[in-house]
């Protein structure tokens, strides 16, 4: 097991499997020394941990907490790529599409659940540039959606 998903045991979570594109698109692309996600939604099973709007049926918290649950499914998708997620050597990007109320401002906090989720697991690695985003629908009625670019170690 790497130290990656050692500290991802620690802190109460497990890698879930790969799941299934739902549409024309793969999980990762690498190009040269960079791994590409696609949109990850917050699914458990394959089945989504909520539906709805930020700041209306879903609270911050929560879509915070379904922030991580993105991040989980995109290193799922990493890791299967690049086979160890110590090869890691640099959470590059991250995006995040919040579904958002009409009034609702606090995009930017949502996505603090992947950013500092990141931090925690990857320590200095983890610290990244982003973009929060709020939009008026995702893929079925998802809350979050997270993309992510990470450098791997040839």
């Amino acid at each position: 097991m790497s130290a990656i998903e050692q500290r991802l045991e620690q802190a109460g979570y497990t890698l879930p499997e790969v799941g299934k594109p739902l549409a024309a698109y793969v999980p990762t692309i690498r190009d040269g020394d960079h791994v590409y996600t696609s949109g990850q939604l917050p699914l458990v099973d394959g089945k989504l941990a909520a539906t709805g709007k930020v700041g209306d049926a879903v609270s911050i918290e929560d879509a915070a907490s379904y922030a991580r649950i993105c991040v989980l499914n995109a290193l799922a998708a990493i890791k299967a790529e690049i086979g160890n997620l110590d090869n890691v050597t640099q959470i590059t990007k991250v995006v995040g599409f919040i579904s958002s109320a009409t009034d609702f401002d606090q995009q930017h906090v949502v996505l603090n659940g992947a950013s500092e989720f990141l931090g925690e697991i990857f320590q200095d690695r983890g610290i990244h540039a982003r973009s929060a985003v709020g939009v008026a629908m995702l893929p079925m009625n998802a809350p979050v959606e997270v993309e992510m670019i990470v450098k791997v170690a040839e």
